[in-house]
């Protein structure tokens, strides 16, 4: 459904800007008044993306000591990413009923909590439970950062401001694994990765408390629609929960697939039933005829894929095939994260300027296409000049394409729909991203046990130590062995990244598809008042 506001040329539309009041909720925010409300929603997407990133350096050290196997690598991701893809359609369908300050104040608590308990963990186990929990937080925040972006500003001046967006996700994404692999590598050690969230946290609680002023929701009674929520993420497990088995704990074709598969299909099929009967959907079915976001799904899941299903595992190929410590690898991922950025913000500030947006998808697409093939070509010994030039050039494509295609969305939706929408699009691409991790982590697992046996046959040396999936610890290696690990996990990381380039290819037909819809002058809160207006306007004649 597309809003009134698109329905007009923006480039014969110029209003000029009154200032806000409590009062006059249907007036334009000034540039001061957004940047205020806007610094404490971006500082709490900050802490929930440091919280991730922070780790990510690290991790390889933090398994090794905790002696877990590549299993646990991929599922201290993966839960994070589970829970995250449950719950952000459930933190969308909030947003839309109750007080959204409250709620995002709410996930900041439940992620510095439980990436606090996490920094306790002596076990794998305990490890990946707590991230679990700090995924429902994350979810939260993934939702609500771009719900209340909408809320402020207008599509057309939503680029330049996520601009802004896209420098907090570059200071956080460089800033967190180097501070993360300078803690690890010091005398405090790898469990202050998760303790030095919590003063950023508090931070962001007082400043969404004292800048965040939104005008105050229709009461009206709150149905939760908890089946839906439950049928949603109990077939998405057994989906995720499949991918991380299979070839593993059992063959692909075996009859746990069967069971897993279609027990899932069969769970997910009664959720689109129950979703078309529910008073409040956790994800309206009726979004689905909008063909922008049907369209921005299927490019988001893909995404998502390539992003999350790649990246994880760039840090292991830093520390594991190329032999650097938590904070060289940090410092070695910074060209992915300025392609990131400098995309992110250059794109950002010429779609607010020009009002076009597709020309930026597609290059996006492409980019992220061919920054992943090329990134299929690195192996143990590949010049690390080469390796940042691939970098940047994968980087520069997600910049250019995740936030557009939530803005695609965002501007063709009507009011009413805007958190649930914007979220079910975030839902899907950490729903590919979740499914990337999990089908990637297995097949590294397998590829990175079977070249090391063949490495260490040549050499006549048992397997002992570096097999079975444990993440080998180099440093303690005869260097015949490093050598051959070293080898093994380049080669089998680089095959993550060409298996992802064809699935990246789907996001770039999906945006060669997308129809370009003139970006809307009204933010979110101006549309709802418009919407209020008009619902007391016809009271009154009807009266």
């Amino acid at each position: 459904m597309t809003s009134t506001s698109e329905a007009v040329d923006p480039a014969t539309v110029a209003p000029v800007p009154e200032p806000a009041t409590p009062d006059r909720p249907g007036a334009a925010m000034t540039h001061r008044e957004v940047l205020e409300a806007l610094s404490g929603i971006l500082l709490g997407m900050f802490v929930s993306m440091l919280a991730t990133s922070v780790v990510s350096s690290s991790l390889p050290k933090i398994i090794a000591d905790l002696h877990g196997k590549q299993s646990a690598f991929t599922w201290v991701v993966t839960a994070t990413l589970l829970t995250t893809t449950i719950s952000t359609p459930v933190w969308g369908k909030l947003a839309d009923l109750v007080n959204r300050k409250l709620l995002v104040q709410l996930a900041l608590v439940i992620t510095v909590v439980s990436s606090a308990l996490a920094g306790l963990s002596h076990t794998t186990g305990m490890l990946i439970g707590m991230r679990a929990l700090q995924g429902i937080g994350a979810g939260g925040l993934t939702a609500l950062g771009t719900i209340l972006l909408a809320d402020i500003i207008s599509p057309r001046e939503r680029g330049r401001y996520m601009g802004y967006m896209g420098a907090v996700m570059g200071i956080s994404m460089v800033g967190g694994p180097l501070l993360g692999g300078f803690l690890t590598d010091s005398a405090l050690g790898w469990r202050w990765n998760f303790f030095v969230g919590l003063p950023f946290a508090i931070a962001a609680i007082v400043v969404l408390q004292r800048t965040l002023h939104l005008p105050p929701l229709t009461r009206r009674v709150v149905k939760i629609d908890y089946l839906g929520a439950a049928l949603i993420s109990v077939g998405v497990a057994l989906l995720l929960l499949w991918v991380t088995f299979a070839g593993d704990k059992f063959a692909w074709g075996s009859w746990q697939t069967a069971a897993m598969v279609g027990g899932a299909l069969v769970v997910l099929a009664v959720a689109v039933w129950v979703e078309h009967r529910a008073a409040e959907p956790i994800i309206p079915m009726h979004l689905f005829k909008n063909r922008t976001l049907v369209l921005a799904v299927i490019a988001s899941v893909a995404v998502g894929i390539a992003m999350f299903g790649t990246s994880v595992f760039i840090g292991q190929y830093m520390q594991l095939a190329r032999g650097k410590t938590p904070t060289q690898s940090g410092l070695l991922t910074i060209p992915m994260i300025a392609g990131l950025l400098i995309a992110s913000t250059v794109s950002g500030r010429i779609i607010t300027r020009t009002g076009r947006y597709k020309t930026f998808m597609i290059a996006g697409a492409t980019l992220l296409t061919i920054g992943l093939g090329l990134m299929g070509t690195i192996h143990a010994s590949t010049n690390f000049v080469l390796v940042a030039l691939y970098m940047v050039i994968l980087g520069s494509g997600v910049g250019m394409l995740m936030q557009n295609l939530v803005l695609a969305v965002q501007n063709t939706l009507d009011v009413k729909d805007i958190g649930t929408g914007s979220a079910t699009v975030a839902f899907f691409r950490t729903l590919g991203g979740a499914i990337g991790v999990s089908a990637l982590g297995a097949v590294l697992s397998h590829r990175s046990v079977h070249f090391i046996t063949e490495g260490l046959t040549k050499l006549h040396v048992q397997a002992a130590g570096v097999s079975g999936g444990q993440l080998p610890d180099l440093a303690t290696l005869p260097a015949p062995i490093r050598g051959v690990v070293e080898w093994a996990m380049g080669e089998s990381i680089a095959d993550l990244f060409l298996i992802a380039t064809p699935i990246a290819l789907v996001s770039l037909v999906a945006v060669l598809f997308l129809q370009e819809v003139p970006l809307g002058r009204r933010s979110g809160i101006q549309q709802a008042a418009d919407a209020a207006s008009t619902v007391d306007e016809r009271e009154l004649v009807d009266a």
